[in-house]
């Protein structure tokens, strides 16, 4: 897996272009704070919103992916959760996802049959332009910190995929076998974080961590002691790593993981 955090030219503030600025940042204390500087949370509101808020200091929004919230929706969420509280967000499906992905059944209304072949693997098309600057708006109502780009498995490193994506780029995530001195490439290129689950694979920039872990054994696998005590010990000494919890026993396996540091 690939992913990249930022945003692809001059950034709205207050948003942060990428995550490594965001370490930079000075956060006070908040509810879940590890003492560490490990940012962790889960990748989804799994839980009350006003029992989430205090015990995690972040969340990754989903929603955003499928189909944007209203902005009235969204300012309700950040009027709702302490200042310091952070969100990061998935960008929406029609910048990377092809319209035949069955993530477009999520969609409120079907996609116009003329907008079919237009949209996803980071076209330079009316559609795609407009759909990440519906994302880039959600970021700034939310003041989210980071934007996930993440691709489907059928978005391989061919030499046309590649050359789109540097065409539209400062943030992905292909999925599958990309050659590491690719991504390596990419991030440097671009300013990236490469986003990963540490349970399958590491990430290539380690100085901007971005962990999601999705269950090493399916999304049910509960994470053993050792699989968490691992955990901790990778991001020991990075500066401000994210670890984002996506399994289905996410939270109880976010709270372990909070314990150990």
């Amino acid at each position: 897996m690939f992913s990249g955090t930022g945003w692809p030219g001059s950034a709205p503030d207050p948003v942060a272009p990428t995550l490594g600025h965001v370490g930079d940042q000075s956060v006070p204390s908040r509810p879940g704070d590890s003492g560490s500087g490990v940012r962790v949370g889960l990748c989804g509101w799994t839980i009350a919103q006003t029992s989430y808020v205090l015990r995690f200091p972040l969340v990754e929004v989903q929603h955003t992916f499928y189909e944007p919230p209203a902005n009235a929706l969204l300012a309700h969420w950040r009027a709702q959760v302490p200042a310091s509280f952070e969100f990061t967000i998935k960008a929406w499906q029609l910048v990377t996802h092809e319209s035949g992905s069955p993530t477009y059944r999520r969609l409120r209304w079907p996609l116009p049959a003329e907008q079919r072949g237009q949209v996803g693997a980071f076209r330079s098309t009316l559609p795609v332009l407009q759909a990440w600057e519906r994302t880039l708006q959600c970021a700034k109502v939310l003041r989210a910190t980071a934007v996930l780009l993440q691709c489907p498995k059928s978005f391989r490193p061919t030499p046309s995929n590649v050359d789109r994506m540097r065409a539209f780029l400062n943030a992905v995530e292909p999925r599958g076998d990309w050659p590491i001195s690719l991504l390596t490439e990419l991030c440097r290129e671009h300013d990236l974080a490469h986003v990963v689950d540490p349970m399958q694979t590491e990430t290539v920039t380690p100085e901007q961590t971005y962990y999601r872990l999705h269950g090493t054994t399916g999304m049910r696998h509960v994470h053993t002691d050792g699989e968490l005590r691992r955990l901790r010990d990778l991001v020991d000494g990075r500066p401000d790593p994210y670890v984002l919890f996506n399994n289905l026993p996410r939270a109880k396996d976010a709270e372990r993981f909070l314990a150990l540091l």
